[in-house]
């Protein structure tokens, strides 16, 4: 019946099991108990979302909706500087939303000084004030806050500002701010505890620097300031206090934006270094000491390059560290049930349907090993999650072909494969690049910036030219990146782009007319819009 050749052979209720290993892992993993019938009906929820960010909350209002009896815990350890926020998770409250706001205020500086040559004529001076923008974005996000607290209780999903950690396969122990402990009990969780920033591991880092974690809702203008990093989130902040007109610099360990088009990243960068923001490149900060306290104070930052002996020192008012992030895995219990983590970053593996190694714990988001880290995708997994397990669905999150967008001074917008990775999977040979540069209308009149945008398509001649790669850098590249998105998931080719007629005037038509392959080496400059 089993094909195994040893004993003991255990069944239960008539569901083989295995030998001795196998039940002791069975038991291990909560199996066991499950098919014995024991306390399937004592648990105290159908599911528990371990971290209430945009994953975590959107697949709990979907497993409510079939209902279950669901709960949302989430808790946030304060950084070292004190910082803390309320239920949303990153992307709400240190990420995606005040990160566009603030990139909204510079563009609107940028729109100011535009505004003279296009008629506008004002006689005060104009000036940024820091706390105006940071009170005012605060208080948007204390909203977008309680409004989640408001429709968690709606569909009666229970929330526990509390830190939960694992105790068992079906248990898990609740922590909250005064040190009280609960235990609750679930047929099923999912991890959805993100991410949070990474320190560089030098002395003065967690005592005298900020991450993104603290710079939204810091209470004072930053000042002059240096980045260290260069992933999109150092570019982003340093492009928008730039563009609210503070000195920036940025400290590159080695590439820009390292996962992108590295053509996109470089011109993307070369357009922040035009308008004012410093790069130095190939070093690491080895010592980070305070000269002077205040808001802001006054910090020597000494750093060694990364190819020769050389060190350099500098004084800034505040030092943002962007090095990337790790994942909120290590400290609540996987361990003690077995789930399996990568070791190497923190990750956690998982199968096309988000299960990890122990049958009833999922997990979904930037903590997956392997997948992308955006919030669209987190709140998409959960939601196909909870239908899978209470909606009767078999429909799985598509992890191809997800476009995003860096919102630098001048916006990156991609889909697909970058050009490096287009020629790694198809080989050189079996693509083809059309590319331009352009100059947007709204930019002709002021006179500025003409041939900094760019766009190009990366073709697969083996596939009638399907577009695998669509980059877009220029204004308002998020917008113009989501409809491509859709055309792309549909199969886009380049005919199918040259059979569409453009908008004019827009950024967008430039990919309706591209005729210039990047393998002729023929001129791209645009001499108007």
């Amino acid at each position: 019946m089993t094909g195994q050749k040893t004993v003991p052979n255990v069944f239960v209720n008539k569901t083989h099991v295995g030998g001795s290993d196998k039940t002791t892992q069975a038991h291990q993993s909560g199996l066991l108990q499950k098919l014995l019938g024991e306390g399937i009906k004592a648990y105290d929820y159908d599911l528990i979302i371990v971290g209430g960010g945009s994953g975590g909350l959107a697949c709990s209002k979907e497993a409510a909706s079939f209902g279950k009896k669901v709960m949302v815990l989430d808790y946030v350890v304060p950084t070292p500087l004190g910082a803390s926020w309320g239920l949303g998770g990153t992307c709400v409250n240190v990420g995606c939303i005040p990160k566009k706001l603030m990139h909204q205020a510079a563009l609107l500086g940028q729109a100011l000084k535009d505004s003279t040559k296009f008629g506008w004529e004002y006689q005060e001076q104009v000036q940024h004030n820091w706390s105006t923008m940071k009170d005012k974005i605060q208080d948007y996000i204390s909203s977008l806050n309680w409004g989640y607290r408001v429709a968690l209780r709606d569909k009666s999903i229970k929330y526990e500002n509390s830190y939960g950690e694992f105790v068992e396969p079906h248990k898990i122990k609740t922590t909250n701010r005064k040190g009280k402990v609960v235990h609750y009990t679930a047929e099923n969780f999912v991890l959805a505890t993100g991410e949070r920033p990474r320190y560089l591991g030098i002395p003065g880092d967690k005592e005298y620097c900020i991450t993104s974690d603290d710079l939204f809702s810091l209470s004072y203008c930053p000042g002059k300031t240096l980045v260290v990093g260069a992933s999109y989130v150092a570019l982003e902040c340093a492009g928008f206090l730039a563009g609210l007109g503070l000195e920036v610099t940025v400290m590159v360990r080695s590439i820009l934006l390292r996962g992108f088009d590295q053509e996109m990243a470089e011109r993307a960068g070369a357009y922040m270094e035009n308008h004012g923001v410093k790069f130095i490149r190939k070093f690491v900060p080895t010592l980070i000491e305070r000269l002077k306290e205040g808001t802001p104070g006054t910090l020597k930052v000494t750093a060694r390059s990364t190819e020769t002996e050389e060190t350099i020192e500098g004084e800034y008012n505040t030092v943002l560290i962007a090095i990337g992030r790790d994942a909120c895995t290590k400290t609540i219990g996987l361990e003690k049930i077995g789930v399996n983590i990568n070791p190497k970053n923190g990750k956690i593996p998982v199968n096309d349907k988000e299960e990890t190694n122990i049958p009833h714990i999922y997990a979904i988001g930037d903590i997956l090993d392997g997948k992308l880290e955006l919030t669209p995708v987190a709140i998409q997994a959960g939601r196909l999650l909870a239908r899978r397990l209470y909606g009767g669905s078999s429909v799985k999150c598509d992890y191809i072909n997800v476009p995003t967008t860096v919102f630098t001074p001048l916006e990156y917008g991609c889909c697909g494969l970058s050009e490096e990775r287009a020629i790694e999977l198809c080989g050189k040979e079996n693509i083809e690049v059309y590319h331009t540069l352009f100059w947007p209308l709204e930019w002709t009149v002021p006179g500025r910036d003409n041939n900094r945008c760019f766009g190009k398509i990366v073709c697969d001649k083996r596939d009638n030219d399907r577009v695998i790669g669509f980059h877009v850098l220029g204004p308002n590249a998020g917008e113009i990146t989501q409809g491509f998105g859709a055309a792309i998931k549909c199969g886009l080719t380049k005919k199918v782009l040259d059979d569409t007629i453009g908008i004019h005037p827009t950024c967008a038509e430039v990919f309706t007319t591209l005729n210039i392959t990047k393998s002729s080496g023929a001129d791209i400059t645009q001499k108007g819009c």
